[in-house]
């Protein structure tokens, strides 16, 4: 994701960033049986554009605390419209979770994509997003 940006706010003052999230301990989940874990929200970044008025973009940060361990997920998102929020690209979620396969194999990423997604659309991660650029100062 390319382009002149400025950051503008941290919605938690929780320090951790999407890309820390690499060297947390990994953590074996099985892709066909849902996690145990509730995941909440450590923080969202906003960028505003500087070439396009009113264009924003940024990170949010999601973790969980399973009898494993500690997961964390995080993406880039991108406001598309007015008041309407996206994954920037759902095959670039970060995250410390490695899943199973029935055989017990780590799924490659492109195969752990539509799990990992899953686990995304269930979390109110767009209204995190949103009240966060509400609460962007102008």
């Amino acid at each position: 994701m390319q382009h002149t940006a400025t950051p503008v706010i941290e919605s938690h003052v929780h320090a951790t960033t999407a890309w820390s999230l690499r060297a947390w301990p990994p953590l074996l989940w099985q892709a066909s049986e849902p996690a145990n874990a509730r995941f909440y929200h450590l923080g969202t970044r906003v960028m505003m554009s500087a070439d396009v008025p009113g264009a924003a973009a940024g990170q949010t940060v999601w973790a969980a605390s399973a009898a494993e361990g500690e997961a964390g997920m995080a993406w880039d998102w991108v406001m598309i419209a007015r008041g309407v929020v996206a994954i920037a690209d759902p095959m670039s979620l970060v995250t410390n979770v490695r899943l199973l396969g029935p055989h017990g194999d780590v799924l490659t990423a492109q195969e752990s994509a539509r799990f990992l997604n899953e686990l995304v659309h269930a979390l109110p991660w767009q209204r995190e997003v949103q009240r966060a650029l509400t609460a962007r100062p102008n």
